[in-house]
Formats: C-alpha cells, structure tokens, sequence
C-alpha cells in the first residue's frame, strides 16, 4: 500500500508538519518549514448533536440504514469525522426503530463503528411548554420512563451515550440517578425548570447542558432562571450553537467567560432540512422555513427550528466572537466531547501510531466559516474539496 502525504501547520503547536499514512494509520510526523499561509492541520471534529442534514433525518419514520453512510460523508465537507446521531420526541416504536437501524448500520461497516461513538436521545423528556419544548412534537413529549430507557439501551446494543430532559419532569431526579450511574451523560435541556431544581439534577448525576440558552422562553426572570444556574455550575458542560444566529456575539462571550474553554463544547444541532434551497419544509409534524442566509426556523414565529450550519461555521464565529486561538476553538470540538462521550483519543498532537483522523482547512481571518479542503478518516479520504 503506498504511503500518503499530507502537510500543513498543527493547530497544536502552530509548526509545519508532514504526516506519513500507512494502512490508516500517521507513521512519521516530519516538521518542516512552511509559510504561514500554509493550511492547518487538525484532527477531525466531533459533533455530539446532529439531527439530520440535506433531507436525512435520524428520527424520521422513513429513515434507512443507507442513509448514516451518506451523512458520514456529507457532514466531511464541514471536517467533521464523528458524530452522534440525534433522534428527537418522536414515538417510543420509532424511536426504537431508528436506533436499531443506525445499530445495524455500524454492524455492517467498521467505518460507521468509529466515525459513530454514540446515540444522542434528546427528548421526549422534556418541557411540553411552547418555547423551551422548540421544535419537538408536543403529541410524544412524556415523563421519563427508566424501563423505556432500557429498551432503548438494549436496541442500541449500550451505544446511548447522550440522554436530555427537563429536571421538572415527573420522575425526572431518580432517572438521572440511575442512567448516571451507567455511563450515559445525562445533559440539561429543553427545560423552563426553576433554579433550585437545576442544582438538584446536577446532584442527581446531570454533566451537560444541552445548546445553552436555547430551548428556552423568551424572557425569563431577569436573576433567578434557569440559565444562569446552568452558566454558573462548574460541574456542568455547555454545548453551544454559534452559528451566529442561536446566539448573538454578546452572549457567546460571556458564556465562554463563564465556563472557561475546559467546559464548551460546540455543537451543530444541525436538522434535515439544513443544506436545502430557500423555502418551506416539513420536518415531522412542523413547518419549517429555509432562509436565504441558510439558517432555519419555525414558519411564522421567532422561534428557531434546530440549525441550518455545520461546525466550520461554528469554528470561524467562535474565534470572530471570543476573540479566542484557532487552537482554543478546534478544542471545543475535538478532546472536550471526547471526554463526555468517555472516549480516549489523543487529540493535542500529532504523533507515530494515531489514527489517520486528519482534516486539512484554511481559516481567514474574519471568515463567516473556515475553508474545508480535505477530510480523513482513518486513512480514506472522505472529501476533497480544493486543491492544496
């Protein structure tokens, strides 16, 4: 098999690199000189809330097992080489459904068992209130259900990783404590809790917030509510959306003020109609409208439906908003959901043995997104957009 080259400078260490790939695996990192237009080099990007993308959709009643391997590609463009699958409030049947069917697809192609490190459930233990309920179906919100829970498990053959609810859900305390205590991160979201009841979830065994500040009303009581309670707990991850639309410039700096980069986790929460030319779609029971700008929203309301952007734009308006490195943003979607999803990667540098985990981009400054132009994943390129 011949060996593949690739090179570009480290957002770890800001050196030039030349990487050596045999059989998937880096087997010589050389350091060279390179000049500083040079395109860097990251490991891939992790993304623990995707929905859908380009009329794929994780909780559809159509969704087929053909369909992950088409997502596993499509979502390389934006240097993304693992992801959650998301499945939304929807009936308990097809819930079970569809994680057997991504289940069967991981079975079938050791690509899928690594580029897939978990199932993220979000729902349908949530807020049945319109605002912080969003865009999930009112019909199947419900209380939390731990046998439920278990037969998901078993479906998924243990691969939940990710579960979010609301706190004030009936029953909702004693099932975080018991799905803690097996290994999945239970994550706080979709919730109009009261602030005391945040503290009690995060006692329970809760360690994520899920897309921070959205989900929610839109106005709350200006000091006691349950996003601040969420910001100041040090024991809770934040995932946030920054796409510059979920939230504005203002608020993405103080929450990364807050929880300090150790604790952000950038998220796409990217859906199925995202990627689709301007217009009106349905995704299950609602109408949701493709902007021009690409951003997506619940037909004729204020409300946002899910996200219409992938993590290089998240990336590029992160560093736009914060002010923060290159190598700060790469983070929050590299080694930080890495640690929630309890998967030990080594992702701070580049050395002999690691999986060919490699996306190669140009990131201008001031950019709306960063300039994806080549995607590896254990050593086959999964895309490859503009020469080098």
């Amino acid at each position: 098999m011949a060996v593949e080259k690739i090179e570009g400078r480290s957002v770890f260490s800001d050196r030039g690199v030349v990487l050596s790939i045999e059989k998937g695996i880096i087997t010589e990192v050389d350091y060279a000189d390179l000049p500083p237009e040079a395109p860097c080099l990251s490991t891939g990007f992790t993304d623990i809330q995707v929905n859908g993308y380009m009329g794929i959709d994780y909780s559809a009643p159509w969704f087929g097992e053909g369909e992950v391997s088409q997502m596993v590609n499509l979502l390389a463009k934006s240097g993304i080489t693992r992801h959650c699958p998301t499945i939304v409030t929807c009936p308990s049947d097809r819930i079970i459904r569809n994680i057997k069917t991504i289940v069967k697809a991981i079975n079938n192609s050791l690509e899928f068992e690594s580029s897939i490190p978990g199932i993220h459930v979000e729902g349908p233990y949530i807020s049945s209130e319109d605002g912080p309920r969003g865009a999930h179906d009112s019909r199947y919100v419900r209380d939390p259900d731990f046998d439920e829970y278990l037969n998901w498990q078993e479906a998924a053959s243990g691969l939940i990783k990710i579960i979010t609810l609301a706190p004030e859900r009936k029953g909702a305390l004693d099932f975080i404590q018991r799905v803690s205590k097996n290994g999945v991160a239970v994550a706080i979201g979709h919730t109009g809790a009261e602030p005391e009841l945040i503290k009690e979830a995060v006692s329970a065994g809760a360690r994520l917030s899920t897309h921070l500040g959205n989900g929610s009303h839109s106005r709350i009581p200006r000091l006691k509510n349950y996003i601040w309670e969420q910001l100041a707990d040090d024991n809770l991850y934040a995932s946030i959306i920054v796409d510059g639309y979920h939230l504005p410039e203002s608020v993405v700096k103080v929450f990364a003020r807050a929880k300090g980069l150790e604790k952000i986790i950038l998220v796409s929460d990217v859906s199925m109609p995202a990627g689709r030319s301007p217009g009106l779609y349905k995704w299950g029971n609602i109408d949701v409208q493709v902007f021009k700008d690409g951003h997506l929203g619940l037909a004729g309301t204020e409300f946002l439906a899910g996200a219409g952007h992938l993590l290089d734009r998240d990336i590029a308006q992160f560093i736009r908003f914060t002010g923060h490195a290159l190598k700060d943003a790469v983070k929050l979607c590299t080694s930080n959901p890495a640690k929630i999803l309890g998967i030990d990667l080594r992702l701070e540098e580049f050395s002999p043995g690691m999986p060919a985990d490699i996306v190669q981009f140009r990131c201008h400054q001031g950019a709306e997104k960063i300039e994806v132009l080549k995607t590896i994943f254990n050593g086959t390129t999964l895309y490859a957009g503009k020469t080098e």
